[in-house]
């Protein structure tokens, strides 16, 4: 570790320091290819690394319960505004600590215990918070879950049309964590219509893409968006809710006092800081890039012999079945992992196995769109994840050694942003 980047740490816990250190070496040198992983810049580094981690603001700009908040109103505001301006929204909430606690206070907001919800079932793609029975959201409330097509692996919107009207939810959830393809959110606004629902679009995954106009946006159709600022957004670990000038109440107060406390406002710096970035040109450039970068890396892997859950992608993420190469998905990333590239393992939809040892992995382009990796690098990309599950199969180490070699060489040539290492 550089003594110039954490004298501090370094000086107080060389063995906190040291650990640091190690992941600075970690995420330099491997590839990272899980769609919900990215880098900050150096600024959103800095930005939430400050003395905002001092102070402590229950309330809203303008209405805190604690005094000495004049510094942190404005922050507070900037981000709100930003977040405005780069979505299109009436009103932003930036205070949620993470995507979790924002999906739980859309039902705060607009449901009660035992109401009826509706979500995409989580091994077909969807999140724990949508309604699924080991959330809280699926202890409290009545889930119902919507899936994909067994044949093509998208959404059938008739059979979700039918279980709504069918269900008549307070809330409809739609997006996930691992849909590769675009979700057609007015079609999700009719269905949402016709059943009387609340609509919530959960774009964790995308709302950098849809800020960069790489994937449509749901403000038009939907009544709240719910995001995480991370992600494809490249911001903190934090959480937005965005949503209709008559929803806004609503959200603020299920927000604070409803779940939480004072905000992180370190975090809220952060957001701050990426949201303006994301309205740069460059972003833009960036956002499509991502797709670009996973289209190509997803026509690679479909001529090594993958089989890609719906066939493709449209956005940042790719799903790959790996029951036709008779490696599981767990035993595929771990040797993924000592080969370098960071995956994780997933289930696919309608998976014989069980969720802690899945069929699938999932991996995405955010990461390494980030280093300057374009679609030139894609085949080469595919090629390592082919020959890695190869040597997984066969339990070649010297294969998977081998490749951690070439992938610590291509990522030498591509620095990661925020990083302190050259």
């Amino acid at each position: 570790m550089s003594a110039s980047r954490h004298p501090a740490l370094l000086s107080t816990d060389p063995e906190l320091a040291s650990f640091v250190a190690a992941e600075e070496v970690l995420q330099a040198q491997t590839l990272r290819l899980i769609p919900s992983e990215n880098y900050v810049s150096a600024a959103v580094l800095e930005a939430s690394g400050t003395v905002l981690q001092n102070k402590y603001s229950e309330g809203y700009p303008g209405r805190r319960y604690y005094e000495g908040q004049q510094n942190i109103d404005r922050v507070e505001a900037l981000a709100i505004e930003r977040a405005k301006g780069l979505f299109g929204v009436d009103h932003a909430n930036v205070q949620p600590y993470s995507g979790s606690p924002a999906n739980l206070a859309v039902y705060l907001a607009f449901a009660k215990p035992g109401d009826t919800v509706m979500g995409m079932a989580l091994p077909m793609g969807g999140h724990l918070t949508h309604g699924w029975g080991v959330s809280a959201t699926g202890s409290w409330f009545r889930g119902v879950q919507y899936g994909v097509r067994a044949d093509t692996g998208l959404i059938d919107y008739d059979a979700v049309r039918d279980l709504a009207l069918a269900e008549r939810p307070k809330l409809i959830f739609c997006g996930g964590t691992a849909l590769p393809r675009t979700i057609d959110f007015a079609a999700f606004a009719e269905i949402a219509r016709e059943a009387g629902s609340i609509l919530v679009a959960d774009v964790a995954h995308i709302a950098g893409l849809i800020a960069g106009g790489a994937h449509p946006s749901p403000v038009d159709h939907v009544d709240v968006v719910s995001t995480t600022t991370h992600k494809t957004l490249r911001g903190p670990r934090g959480a937005m809710l965005m949503c209709r000038e008559e929803h806004a109440k609503a959200i603020d107060k299920a927000v604070f006092p409803g779940l939480q406390g004072g905000p992180h406002n370190q975090t809220t710096a952060g957001i701050a800081v990426a949201l303006h970035e994301a309205a740069q040109p460059s972003f833009t450039a960036y956002a499509h890039q991502v797709v670009a970068n996973a289209k190509a890396l997803a026509a690679a892997l479909l001529q090594n012999g993958f089989d890609l859950v719906s066939g493709g992608t449209d956005n940042h993420l790719i799903l790959i079945d790996l029951t036709g190469k008779d490696v599981p998905g767990k035993i595929a990333a771990k040797a993924l992992d000592r080969a370098g590239i960071v995956v994780n393992y997933n289930t696919v939809p309608f998976d014989p196995r069980k969720p802690f040892d899945p069929s699938g992995v999932r991996i995405g382009t955010p990461s390494l769109t980030s280093r300057g990796l374009s679609t030139e690098h894609m085949p080469l990309v595919a090629d390592w994840i082919a020959r890695s599950v190869d040597a997984a199969a066969k339990g070649d180490e010297q294969a998977l050694a081998a490749i951690r070699a070439e992938v610590t060489d291509l990522m030498a040539a591509f620095p990661a942003p925020g990083l302190p290492l050259s």
